[in-house]
């Protein structure tokens, strides 16, 4: 049989030949396939279960076949009828990198609400969403690209257990029981629940023991004591694995006693494949496989097939990485060191859950009611909107500031968050089509005459403005406005200059070049006043810039990510300056332009005068992903990597916040960041404090209606608020001593599960007893919840227990939370069936035990903790003594 087939490659002239012609090829394959004998037909046969399917096609293939589909750019088999598919795609909060769509509030974000039944509905939307591009994006035979696949590698698991990481943005929070439930609503609305096909595949991420540094971490090796690894670790792995059904799981970069996690068989086969029973796909972080034998790196092994040899014999299927990896497994099973059985096993494992996903089925019977329309919809961002209001927390609320009362009139929106694109995304994300910024939202709610916005200071620099065409010059006598620019065909700036010509400044739209696109401007700049000057050359792609041939900023070694990295310098009004910036282009186009900040500092300033006219102040703050993220090559002050050195507001912030207290004026602070961060100015001077995350695209209209007291805020912090890194064990130290709210000693400025309200209550009744019936083996909390206030409110009841008896034991520990609408006036019963696993504690050796004795739990808004400035959650306490001979340990 003649099987018609064309590769991705292909697809584009496709488009342009004649209809009848594009027809008549599908009409020919679609009657091949049905012609074809009963052997081929088999890996196509409905009535078969999905595992069936894989192991006919799998045996199928030849050996050079086989190989390349173990590389996550896995091309067609056109003879097989095999698409070509990308198994890379990102879900962490909405489809990410793939154009327009719906873009909710970031990971944190959605921890800090508490709500799995949302979350759950969040996700479902968002497989929605990746169903509708994938069937929009399909080349004509079926196949698909880089993130238009439905194998979504997500959620992110991973403990934030240090408030440094970049990455912790990405993460459900500190808490292992928190993330666990998140986590587990997470992927079973990803993968859907009720269909016969998976609605897309989840991928937790990245096992295991993995939380920073970014900038080490192709080739740290941490070793968590068994104790921490089955109390902190491990469990929210365990629970979206055993509860929720992932059917995929990506091992991380650091190696775990001294093995790389992708190579670690006590983590991929002992503890994943052998007491989890995970049968589903193990996928590599993405060259995780070339630090596994690059010596620079882990150099675990000696060659790369060798490392091939340790990943596959772990339990891994799937590698991310570069296509010369294949290479290595065909010279590794040329050397012996791997069998083509071995490799079989792994490939069963992916057709099947490729066929789960319906992609060797017809169209019409796999999800056929979701199309291309069903991506970025009016009510999917409506549900955006309504995560992010639950999402806010409220740190700070003096005299009960907010919601903002009716004599406020005038308000000034200053802060470089206010109107950032970046502040309401996060990373990993997509396009928002309809995105609110801070500023937006708030002139949609209090009206656009009654706001008056000024931005004050950008990030890291205060407010940068296009260098003018009249502080640059060619020459040095000034005959000729302007700079020459030279263009080049590669950023080595080697060969011939490709074209040359006067730019009057330096800046430039790149429109459709190809990624070696380079430009050189030099000439000289005149100073017009003294003092210090930042400069930023505002790219797609990397750049330097030079002054009296001085590097005074290095940010050519970018990736995908553009750097806002700025350098200083002191210049005298009127002295002449030489000049050169390079920079070359990372994208299809982009707008690029040389931007500088001057001594007199005009933004700050322009907001202290609007500041002393209004009413009130919403200084929109923080940081966004151009500074903490993954990996980021460039390093900023104050980060590294991706990572925070402090906890401190960027310099800039804090001095224009200094001066807007002193105006005297009240000023809500908004903070933006997928961190904590610890703005003791603030919790001390402002009048309100709120921390917004990264809100999503939605964001704006959520902030200005909990401003306005739309609702009642009702989010929680996911974190710890620590008062600095000075608290805290050095970042590599992986030990949970001292870390989080269950084992740290020192006060906080907010703990972990703070959040105000605009209402007041109060908690009564609390009972503690064994349950009965279908609760026999449990324990059974409960108590009564009123609001006494004047406002109908959101309540997060968070149920705590400690072990006070017990050596090692954590301070307390969360076991359950609840959330209920209470109206004012009105009270709520609630009641917690508490198991084993959560009444138990861990032993050293990392064994979970239920030890009789004397518990207490409390019952609350948050923890029992209180500073100076911040009281004590309303809550309750009820001391217990548990008969570990009462409880059901197999729970």
């Amino acid at each position: 049989m003649t099987l018609i087939f064309l590769k991705a490659s292909d697809t584009r002239p496709i488009i342009q030949m004649h209809a009848r012609w594009a027809i008549a090829a599908v009409i020919v394959l679609a009657a091949q396939i049905c012609s074809a004998n009963t052997s081929i037909d088999r890996y196509l046969d409905t009535s078969l279960s999905f595992k069936e399917r894989a192991a006919d096609l799998v045996s199928r293939m030849t050996l050079d076949e086989k190989v390349p589909q173990l590389i996550n750019d896995a091309p067609a088999i056109p003879r097989l009828g095999v698409r070509e598919y990308n198994w890379w795609n990102e879900g962490l909060h909405g489809v990410a990198a793939l154009g327009d769509a719906t873009v909710f509030p970031q990971a944190i974000g959605m921890a800090a609400t508490w709500n799995p039944d949302l979350l759950y509905t969040v996700a479902d939307v968002i497989s929605t969403e990746f169903r509708a591009k994938h069937f929009e994006n399909l080349h004509r035979f079926g196949g698909s690209d880089w993130f238009a696949g439905l194998t979504v590698w997500s959620p992110n698991v991973n403990i934030f257990r240090d408030p440094r990481w970049g990455r912790g943005q990405e993460t459900y929070g500190e808490d292992p029981y928190l993330t666990a439930q998140l986590g587990v609503a997470f992927v079973k609305g990803l993968q859907g629940e009720e269909s016969h096909y998976l609605k897309t595949v989840a991928t937790p991420k990245h096992y295991a023991v993995h939380s920073g540094p970014e900038a080490t971490r192709h080739e740290d090796n941490f070793n968590p004591s068994a104790k921490d690894l089955e109390e902190t670790y491990l469990p929210a792995f365990r629970a979206t694995m055993v509860e929720a059904g992932a059917r995929s799981i990506m091992c991380a970069y650091n190696a775990v006693d001294g093995v790389p996690a992708c190579a670690n068989k006590q983590l991929m086969n002992d503890i994943l494949r052998e007491k989890w029973r995970f049968d589903g796909i193990v996928v590599s972080d993405c060259g995780a496989v070339f630090d596994v034998y690059e010596q620079n790196n882990h150099g675990y092994s000696k060659t790369p097939e060798e490392g091939i040899k340790a990943v596959f014999d772990a339990g891994l299927d799937l590698i991310c990485g570069d296509a010369k990896e294949a290479n290595h497994i065909h010279s590794a099973v040329k050397a012996g060191l791997i069998t083509e059985q071995r490799l079989d096993e792994s490939l069963i494992r992916l057709f099947t859950e490729r066929m789960k996903l319906g992609q060797f089925d017809p169209r019409d019977k796999v999800f056929p009611k979701i199309t291309a329309a069903h991506n970025d919809t009016a009510e999917h961002r409506k549900l955006a909107q309504e995560v992010a209001q639950q999402s806010m927390v409220l740190l700070k609320n003096s005299d009960s500031f907010l919601p903002l009362k009716s004599s406020i009139k005038k308000i000034l929106v200053t802060g470089p968050n206010a109107d950032s694109l970046e502040a309401l995304v996060g990373n990993y994300n997509g396009n928002p089509s309809h995105p609110v910024t801070a500023l937006k939202g708030i002139q949609n709610r209090f009206g656009e005459k009654n706001v008056t916005y000024a931005p004050g200071t950008q990030l890291l620099d205060p407010v940068q403005h296009p260098v003018p065409a009249k502080a640059l010059c060619v020459d040095k006598n000034c005959r000729q406005r302007g700079l020459k620019a030279e263009y080049f065909d590669n950023k080595e700036f080697s060969g011939p200059v490709s074209s040359e010509r006067i730019d009057s400044t330096p800046a430039i739209s790149w429109q459709n070049e190809v990624l070696s696109s380079a430009v050189r401007w030099s000439g000289f700049l005149t100073a017009p006043e003294s003092g210090a000057y930042t400069f930023r050359y505002q790219a797609n792609g990397g750049y330097r810039i030079w002054l009296n041939n001085e590097l005074i900023l290095d940010a050519w070694n970018v990736d995908w990510r553009p750097s806002i990295a700025s350098g200083s310098t002191l210049l005298e009004k009127g002295a002449i300056y030489t000049i050169r910036i390079e920079a070359f282009q990372r994208g299809e186009q982009g707008d690029e332009k040389l931007l500088w900040s001057l001594p007199s500092d005009k933004g700050a300033n322009t907001a202290l005068k609007i500041a002393k006219k209004s009413d009130a102040i919403i200084f929109v703050g923080g940081l966004t992903a151009q500074l903490e993220g993954e990996e980021i090559p460039v390093p900023v002050k104050g980060f590294v990597g991706g990572d925070k050195l402090d906890l401190k507001l960027p310099g800039v912030q804090r001095e224009l916040l200094s001066r807007l207290y002193a105006t005297g004026k009240p000023v809500v602070v908004v903070l933006m960041s997928g961190s904590a961060l610890a703005s003791h100015e603030a919790d001390e001077k402002a009048a309100a404090i709120v921390q917004a995350w990264y809100p999503g695209g939605q964001g704006g209209d959520a902030l200005a209606s909990l401003i306005a007291g739309d609702f009642s805020p009702s989010g929680k912090l996911p974190v710890t608020f620590y008062q600095s890194v000075d608290v805290l064990p050095p970042f590599k130290d992986y030990s949970m001593q001292n870390r989080t709210y269950k084992y740290h000693k020192s006060e906080v400025l907010y703990p972990f599960g703070h959040g105000l309200s605009y209402t007041q209550l109060r908690y009564d009744n609390i009972t503690v007893a064994y349950g009965q019936g279908s609760d026999t083996g449990k324990l059974l909390v409960t108590g009564q919840v009123t609001n006494t206030g004047n406002y109908d409110a959101d309540e997060i009841v968070q149920l705590y227990i400690s072990h006070p008896n017990i050596t090692d034991a954590p301070t307390r520990s969360l076991v359950g939370f609840q959330r209920v609408h209470i109206p004012k006036g009105q009270k709520r019963n609630v009641q917690f069936s508490v198991q084993a696993p959560e009444l138990s504690i861990v032993t050293r050796t990392g064994q979970r035990e239920l030890v009789t004795g004397a518990v207490t739990f409390w019952l609350g808004s948050g923890q029992p903790v209180s500073r100076p400035g911040l009281a004590e959650a309303p809550g309750a306490a009820a001391d217990f003594t548990l008969d570990s001979t009462r409880i059901e340990e197999n729970n």
